[in-house]
């Protein structure tokens, strides 16, 4: 090999050293700044509601519209780093979460906050979030899972210090001001984005110029042909615009998977179920202790126990579920986690004391670190890796419609009885009744293909009918890394 060619081949491969690691760096950075956000918004609820004379249902709209356009804008992230790549995915996102948030403090309405705050915001937070988990495909192989654990800190890490900023900021200069400086910290994902720097792939190598025999054979063929004759290996065509938007459709909305695998099916409808109630007690919790006498400081600090032993919690959870005793059970432990979750509420509603606060926090806190840790591990427990990314497509986009209405209709609730326990209970509801739907159909599904297994009978589209472990191995080092793969948090 000639010198250049193996110059090349080790630029080409800057992976698991030396820069990466500042990569994952700036990741953490990123996951604490986009993620970790909407974590403070319970902080302005009451100062919001005050300032434009709104409704509950009508401030919580403005958190829901974050949450759901950063989870559900997965596949317009995914576009758009293929055309431009992760770094001006990142880079952008950076500039539109400051002027969503700059825009924010200059709003006279409470539906202007919806396209500032909520459209805006949330769209740039999940072009930076997304695009840079996406780099860290490229820039680790022999330890990516190490680099995605480390990763996900940093949402911990914001729920954390976002609050405890916000509420800080909010008694010294009103939110108005502190919007304005929230659009100058959130600038701050333009500086990650620099830092991931596009990876120098392996030039692929140049086509073989034609034999000359061959040629000559092409040539005499074509001349053998009459006039007005076509050629008997016609050039194809290009596909038609319809042809090609469904293709487009198959790639990133996968619903020959939900149709086909009953795994995935019910899954899908399990969570999005489940994501009605997941963040509730996030948005309300800091209101309803203001309003059972909780000082404003205190309540703010809620949130940040929950991000605090979110940050110790969560990758033991991962690591513990990685066991080989779970697998094929994940699904399992994720059901149990959400149903600790759902029936956690009820400390929360027995009473208002801030030392019980704190009981429902740890324990609120355990149970999310179990959801957060077990989510995408499950859904590659029931979807051939090959589609993982198309599946997780469809899977974000639907959970976040659910993300987006279940807090408006819990604050409608709150608006009719004037009752802040009605969030607990409808919370409960949801987490309790989606986690019993997946730990029971899961365990049907198993127990009719056991039962099928064991009497011989053949099976069509078995993978359609049952769940099973997939392979998670890292793909080899020589084949591509996908363009983009669109990855939320929780």
């Amino acid at each position: 090999m000639s010198q250049g060619g193996a110059a090349a081949g080790k630029a080409a491969k800057p992976q698991d050293q030396g820069w990466a690691w500042m990569v994952l760096f700036a990741a953490v950075l990123l996951q604490g700044l986009t993620l970790g956000f909407p974590s403070c918004i319970g902080v302005f609820f009451k100062d919001l509601q005050r300032e434009f004379q709104a409704s509950n249902s009508e401030t919580s709209w403005f958190p829901s519209i974050m949450v759901a356009v950063l989870h559900g804008g997965g596949p317009l992230c995914s576009i758009l780093v293929k055309r431009f790549g992760c770094r001006f995915a990142v880079m952008l996102g950076g500039l539109l979460s400051s002027v969503g948030m700059v825009s924010s403090s200059f709003c006279k309405s409470i539906s202007q906050l919806y396209l500032t705050a909520g459209l805006i915001t949330g769209l740039g937070s999940c072009f930076s979030f997304q695009a840079g988990v996406t780099v860290l495909g490229y820039y680790f192989v022999r330890w990516r899972t190490l680099a995605n654990a480390m990763a996900s800190t940093g949402v911990s890490l914001g729920f954390t210090l976002w609050p405890l900023l916000s509420q800080y900021l909010l008694d010294e200069m009103g939110w108005r001001n502190t919007f304005l400086i929230f659009g100058g910290i959130l600038l701050n994902c333009c500086v990650c984005g620099a830092i991931m720097r596009p990876v120098q792939l392996a030039p692929e190598p140049a086509a073989e110029p034609p034999e000359p025999g061959r040629e000559a054979e092409r040539s005499a063929a074509a001349a053998l042909l009459p006039n007005g004759a076509s050629s008997p290996h016609p050039e194809p065509q290009p596909p038609s615009r319809s042809a090609a938007c469904s293709r487009a459709l198959q790639k990133y909305l996968a619903f020959d998977i939900f149709c086909q695998n009953k795994g995935y099916q019910i899954y899908t409808i399990g969570v999005a179920w489940m994501m009605m109630g997941f963040a509730l007690p996030h948005v309300y919790l800091v209101p309803y202790a203001i309003q059972n006498g909780v000082e404003e400081r205190k309540a703010a600090l809620l949130i940040s126990i929950i991000g605090l032993i979110n940050i110790f919690i969560r990758p033991f959870t991962g690591l513990l579920s990685g066991h080989r005793v779970f697998t094929g059970r994940r699904v399992y432990l994720f059901s149990l986690a959400a149903l600790l979750y759902g029936l956690s509420n009820f400390i929360c509603v027995s009473s208002a004391e801030f030392s019980v606060l704190i009981a429902y926090c740890i324990i609120l806190s355990l149970a999310m670190s179990g959801i957060g840790a077990l989510t995408f591990q499950v859904l590659m427990d029931v979807v051939e890796m090959e589609r993982f990314s198309s599946a997780l497509g469809l899977f974000t986009i639907v959970e976040s419609i659910t993300l987006l209405i279940g807090p408006p209709l819990t604050g409608l609730l709150v608006d009719i009885t004037s009752d802040f326990h009605y969030v607990f209970y409808n919370s409960s509801f949801f987490l309790v009744s989606a986690a019993l739907f997946m730990g029971i159909s899961f365990c049907m599904l198993e127990k009719k293909t056991k039962l099928k297994e064991a009497s011989k009978v053949p099976l069509d589209n078995a993978s359609r009918r049952q769940y099973s472990e997939m392979p998670t191995q890292a793909q080899p080092e020589s084949q591509p890394q996908p363009a983009a793969v669109y990855i939320t948090s929780i």
